[in-house]
């Protein structure tokens, strides 16, 4: 018998077309610097062998993940690329990361210590980015250290310091005082920095490229806008409003059912239908991502109309109210949770608010079942 190996009815459409569109318009404001893309947490889920290869498409050839793992799994499907990987890691992880040619985020020098070991041992050079703490206070070193901990890295040759980089946590806000003090702080670690040979120095995130040209530097990492998401809704520029979001999640109306007033639905019966519902089932739950705190909090597109969400949001599936389609919906409707319906529209910062929470953490955490398919992008 012939295999069959059907997808999730729920579904993640990445919007390919839209991601040339921020990518187009973010190396607009960026100039003629190179653009390294995030792509970690797959591709704030977006799907990350999806977008890396659209993006080496595009011509963007350094792509930024979190962890080597990511970097591995994307060099076995064979996408060409550079990756640097922006999360400290420890000396365990040296051998993959010479291996591989990944170009490491250091703050330690016993990394520099272990790459440089398993560098000589495979008879490579190892490129690595040496991160410098100007506000950030996650990883890093002060800038006081800079100087001493270069002056290190010079007695291993196969060691290259090919960058030095810092990170904004406060880039996404109205007030920059903080953002501009860390601007002032690195200028002047790239000039020290400049004795040493170091061409490339890089801090400027999503917020920045909109609303910080003076961080762009020699090469900016935009993570969030190139998925067509903004920052926050803080960020001065207008022009983030011209971004489009990537990705549409949709699922299918898998059954109805008439139920009459007062009839208790889903788990321990946090809802009652006030009077004769018709009520939909959609294969959705907190297993691919959709979070049980927006339980009777939230909506879905049905014929480009939005219905609520009604009982508690299981691991698999979720109801909808209905009652005001009858006679149009049926079983295999197509189910907006988030994009674009019709003339009607389902944001994740729309359901970010409503969790109390980011935009980022809405896409990031939709599941790696939900099936995620490239449209566009031809």
């Amino acid at each position: 018998m012939k295999n069959i190996h059907p997808n999730h009815l729920t579904r993640a459409e990445i919007n390919l077309d839209h991601l040339t569109w921020n990518m187009a318009l973010l190396q607009e404001l960026a100039g003629a610097r190179p653009m390294w893309p995030a792509i970690k947490a797959n591709a704030y889920g977006h799907g990350m062998e999806i977008i890396a290869r659209h993006l080496v498409k595009l011509g963007y050839n350094t792509l930024c993940v979190a962890h080597i793992t990511e970097a591995i799994a994307l060099v076995e499907s064979g996408v060409d690329a550079k990756f640097v990987l922006l999360s400290a890691t420890l000396p365990e992880h040296s051998e993959a990361i010479v291996t591989t040619g990944c170009e490491p985020v250091v703050c330690t020098f016993e990394m520099i210590v272990a790459l440089a070991r398993d560098a000589e041992k495979l008879g490579r050079q190892v490129s690595v980015h040496l991160m410098v703490d100007t506000g950030m206070g996650r990883i890093g070193i002060h800038a006081d250290e800079v100087i001493p901990f270069l002056e290190q890295c010079r007695k291993y040759p196969s060691i290259n310091v090919r960058g030095v980089m810092s990170h904004f946590p406060c880039a996404d806000e109205t007030n920059k005082a903080l953002s501009l003090e860390q601007i002032e702080q690195f200028q002047q670690i790239r000039e020290m920095a400049r004795e040493f040979g170091i061409t490339v120095f890089h801090m400027a995130n999503s917020a920045a490229i909109f609303d910080l040209p003076g961080s762009y530097f020699d090469a900016v990492r935009p993570g969030i806008a190139i998925y067509g998401l903004p920052p926050s809704n803080e960020i001065i520029n207008l022009r983030v409003q011209e971004l489009k979001p990537v990705l549409a999640w949709k699922t299918q109306i898998t059954f109805l059912k008439e139920v009459p007033a007062h009839t208790g639905l889903s788990y321990g019966h946090a809802f009652h239908t006030q009077h004769h519902s018709l009520v939909a089932t959609v294969p959705v739950g907190y297993g691919d991502g959709l979070h049980i705190n927006l339980s009777n909090r939230m909506g879905m597109l049905v014929h480009g109309k939005r219905c609520s969400q009604i009982g508690r949001i299981t691991m698999d599936q979720s109801l909808l109210d209905v009652s005001h389609l009858r006679g149009k919906v049926k079983q295999g409707d197509e189910v907006v949770i988030i994009g674009q319906q019709g003339q009607e529209r389902l944001t994740a910062d729309e359901l970010a608010i409503t969790l109390g929470t980011i935009n980022y953490e809405v896409v990031t955490t939709v599941a790696q079942r939900v099936h995620r398919v490239a449209v566009g992008g031809k």
